[in-house]
């Protein structure tokens, strides 16, 4: 009965983590700024991080299958 909030959960942070760090990829590769008013290199280094704390989230819910 379990497994279903486990299975939205964990598919809704693989698809935010996933979008984060391709957003924030392609913000980087385009030399765009990535977040207002910080610099270019503390924005990735944040968006990277936290689009990698989302994909980890996400595998361990589905770990917890």
């Amino acid at each position: 009965m379990e497994s279903g909030p486990a299975i939205f959960a964990g598919t809704a942070f693989a698809l935010f983590g996933a979008a984060l760090l391709l957003w924030t990829g392609m913000r980087a590769l385009h030399r765009r700024p990535v977040a207002h008013g910080v610099t270019t290199a503390t924005g990735v280094t944040f968006g990277m991080l936290f689009g990698a704390v989302f994909l980890t989230l996400a595998v361990w819910c589905f770990g917890r299958l």
